[in-house]
């Protein structure tokens, strides 16, 4: 099992991805959501020429975020400055289709976006639909080696709920998916490897990514201490930022669990007051996966970091880790939280004593 870090990118992010190179780690995953975070090509970019050895990766790529031929485009860009070290990671959106207030696209969207990215990438004539027509394109000038089509950019898809994974059972894609308890973990590897199997697909040569946020807590430490909070805190309040949305998006959390009924019904009135009222979304994302808000402070608690987290002791974090390696997880990347570099030596510390 290898590990890597999950960026929220900013212009500078290949700072991060540097040190971490140089700490050991495997790879580094950028997420995807313009309004919030910097443009992930131009963080992959500086991040390219920066490093040597460490993969590359767009965590998650969303689509509609930019058409096909330019995630080709950018992707083979990035192939030329880092050869072989580019991934392709995508998934039907999140954050970075909220944060404009439309929700997730459907999966039938997805998959014809990555066969167009694919089949560019292999320097074929494919069929796109664009204004209303088909229309046929391709990359024009490979032999010029102003891009990199020769070296291979594996297919990962960020996949969570049963139809998403059959999708990528069916497509024999790399899998990323965001596991907080060892055991449910291990049955949803289970699952996709029979999927794989049953799609004609060996399971063995496949990638299983699991993204990881939390904080690693001192013998003693409590879950909402403030260092918990700012490390893990911005990953369990997404769990707000959803349920309050769940009657304008589907709920990527299923139903709010009794526990957190109280919070939620707080964090609503919160949401509520956001203005304007037709975009309460543009402040309800403000920060997300980033750093907590004032308004999200009280609400964070301890129970919360531990439910939606991957928060413990180092002890504890260390049987985790392993579980999820004897569970068939072949790689671990944990967000590294804006404004915590610190968190880059903690977490290699951790993994180096797996």
């Amino acid at each position: 099992m290898d590990y890597g870090i999950d960026i929220a990118p900013a212009a500078d992010s290949w700072k991060l991805v540097k040190r971490a190179e140089e700490l050991g780690y495997s790879r580094a995953w950028f997420f995807d959501t313009h309004l919030l975070n910097a443009e992930l090509f131009v963080a992959m970019g500086a991040a390219a020429v920066q490093s040597s050895k460490i993969q590359l990766g767009t965590g998650v790529i969303m689509v509609t975020n930019r058409i096909a031929p330019v995630a080709a485009s950018g992707l083979a860009s990035l192939n030329m400055l880092a050869p072989g070290r580019i991934n392709f990671g995508i998934s039907t959106g999140y954050t970075g289709r909220r944060t404009m207030g439309v929700s997730a696209v459907k999966l039938a969207e997805m998959k014809e976006y990555i066969r167009i990215v694919r089949e560019l990438l292999a320097g074929e004539m494919t069929q796109w639909e664009f204004e209303g027509e088909r229309r046929t394109i391709r990359m024009m000038s490979p032999e010029v080696g102003v891009y990199n089509l020769k070296d291979p950019i594996p297919l990962y898809i960020s996949a969570f709920n049963p139809k998403a994974r059959k999708l990528v059972a069916e497509m024999g894609a790399n899998w990323i998916f965001t596991p907080t308890k060892v055991a449910h973990a291990k049955t949803l590897i289970d699952e996709m490897k029979q999927g794989w199997r049953a799609a004609g697909h060996d399971p063995e040569k496949i990638k299983i990514s699991a993204e990881i946020a939390g904080c690693i807590l001192a013998e003693g430490e409590p879950y909402d201490s403030p260092r918990a909070k700012a490390q893990a805190g911005p990953m369990a309040s997404t769990a707000l930022h959803n349920w309050a949305e769940a009657d304008q998006f589907k709920s990527i959390f299923g139903p709010v669990p009794p526990a957190f009924e109280p919070a939620v019904k707080a964090y609503r009135k919160i949401y509520d007051s956001y203005q304007p009222a037709d975009a309460r979304y543009l402040s309800n994302h403000r920060g997300h996966l980033m750093f907590l808000r004032p308004d999200e402070q009280a609400l964070c608690s301890a129970d919360m970091i531990k439910a939606f987290t991957f928060t413990g002791t180092k002890a504890d974090l260390q049987d985790r880790l392993r579980g999820l390696r004897e569970a068939g997880c072949t790689q671990v990347s944990v967000q590294i939280r804006h404004g915590q570099p610190q968190m880059l030596e903690e977490w290699a510390d951790l993994f180096a004593s797996v």
